[in-house]
């Protein structure tokens, strides 16, 4: 079942135990008083935040500081989407426009690259910023958990179709998570309303998360939010495919729709941050606006 509203949405998780005695013959009496409920197993954590946004930092660009004053305001892991510091990504610009923004986060942000971190050859500076945090140099591509979740996160910059390092590494990086949800983030998204429209580099990638079973995927490019509801690699509306939301309001200045895709469901143009709770077997989300933009998109769905 999905909820959606266009308003914030609060999310609560409730675990309740029932317990129930036979009677075995004895007299009526007082109901026992309930066994209170044991130490959950060493490393369970039933609810994770990940936030965040892509094409973000702008010296100077009001964008930028209101969404990094909204993570401010956040507690969790923050994600980026790509294309984190304008306009070819390097050291000066990591250090000058986005470590004072964003860089107020970087213990607890996992990144990934754009198209304009390669504008740097090798995405130099990219790695040398974040360290071991952007995965192995050169490749970029590494996963984590947040709360009960496993996230991967993809270079959408470096080859990703079948047959590809990238690709097999997340076959087996699928095959040895325990957890039932799983969410990808990468730049450049395979279905977008925005002006630079589909980018079909990373089909196969959708194809497999797909099949292996996951949930939600996040991407940038396209200085847009915009929300899809759940479609296979082919643009398919079916209940057993993924949620794609195009975050690319991090801060960059904002472009407007060029069409409305199939299975669009929310378009914004606002600079803001993207807000996952992730429970153990669902998720919910907000689209929280830069002030003095008031349009916001919530809702809730569970995993597959």
């Amino acid at each position: 079942m999905v909820t959606v509203r266009l308003r914030t949405l609060a999310v609560g998780l409730m675990l309740a135990a029932a317990v129930g005695c036979g009677n075995s013959g004895n007299p009526p009496g007082p109901s026992p008083r309930p066994e209170p409920p044991g130490p959950p197993p060493p490393g369970f954590v039933n609810t994770g935040v990940l936030v965040g946004a892509g094409d973000i930092a702008m010296c100077g660009s009001q964008g930028t500081e209101g969404t990094a004053d909204l993570l401010d305001l956040i507690d969790g892991t923050v994600f980026t989407a790509g294309d984190n510091a304008y306009f070819q990504g390097t050291a000066n610009q990591y250090r000058q426009c986005y470590d004072p923004t964003w860089g107020r986060h970087k213990g607890r942000t996992r990144p990934a690259p754009g198209n304009h971190e390669y504008e740097t050859a090798g995405a130099s500076a990219y790695f040398d910023y974040f360290g071991d945090r952007a995965g192995p140099r050169g490749l970029g591509y590494y996963s984590f958990n947040v709360g009960p979740w496993h996230v991967v996160s993809m270079n959408s910059n470096v080859p990703a179709g079948e047959g590809s390092p990238q690709l097999q590494w997340l076959r087996d990086d699928l095959a040895a998570t325990n957890a039932r949800c799983v969410a990808a983030i990468w730049h450049h998204p395979l279905f977008s309303s925005g002006q630079n429209g589909p980018q079909p580099m990373m089909r196969d990638v959708w194809r497999v998360l797909r099949e292996l079973g996951a949930d939600v995927v996040i991407s940038g490019h396209d200085h847009i939010y915009e929300r899809f509801g759940r479609q296979d690699e082919a643009g398919r509306a079916t209940s057993g495919g993924l949620r794609e939301f195009v975050v690319g309001t991090g801060g960059a200045e904002l472009t407007r729709p060029a069409r409305v895709s199939g299975n669009s469901e929310i378009l914004l143009s606002s600079s803001g941050v993207l807000k996952l709770t992730l429970l153990q077997e669902s998720y919910s989300w907000q689209f929280l606006p830069v002030h003095p933009a008031t349009l916001s998109d919530s809702g809730s769905d569970v995993c597959r």
